[in-house]
């Protein structure tokens, strides 16, 4: 991964000084800054005849996952399979990859993930698998390459309790689950 270092922060400020502080927006530099620190490489195995999980634009911050399937499956209201996807990765360690249901699914055939986001720890080697329910009432049908999840890199961080007897107060205290009210 590049980090935004000495020669990243020169070279930022000197196309401020060439090109002027006045033509440079925040997007411009949020742009900038971004693709300094883009570069992540993951090692993937593609035991599928799909192409790999990509992002469907530019914008989209999850890569579109397919079903690989050797024939169309079907699942009736309320049934649960595990789907696999021929995929497997290993992530950098302090990374974690959350699958996550696809809304055109979700909402024209009311196919969802069981749990979501699932997560894929940096130590897991295994295929991905995708743990799909139909909520809808008619049986609905997975056909082999149909994008069914997406997947988010994400980084984490490891954390360590401190004990305490007592935490620090705040104006919502203990409030949740709608303690804010509806509108």
């Amino acid at each position: 991964m590049i980090f935004i270092g000495d020669f990243g922060i020169f070279i930022f400020i000197l196309l401020l000084l060439f090109i002027g502080f006045k033509k440079f927006t925040f997007l411009h530099i949020t742009h900038y800054l971004y693709h300094l620190n883009m570069e992540l490489s993951i090692n993937i195995i593609n035991k599928s005849h799909h192409k790999l999980p990509d992002y469907q634009t530019s914008g989209s911050s999850g890569m579109d996952i397919r079903a690989f399937l050797p024939q169309a499956i079907s699942l009736i209201p309320m049934e649960r399979k595990l789907i696999p996807t021929g995929l497997f990765i290993a992530l950098p360690i302090g990374y974690e990859a959350q699958i996550r249901p696809r809304s055109g699914m979700a909402i024209k055939k009311g196919i969802t993930l069981i749990n979501t986001p699932g997560t894929i720890d940096s130590d897991y080697r295994g295929e991905i698998m995708l743990p799909i329910i139909n909520l809808s009432t008619e049986t609905q049908y997975i056909e082999d390459g149909d994008r069914l999840a997406q997947m988010i890199i994400s980084k984490y961080e490891q954390i360590e309790w401190n004990i305490v007897d007592v935490l620090d107060e705040t104006k919502r205290g203990e409030g949740g689950f709608g303690h804010s009210g509806v509108n």
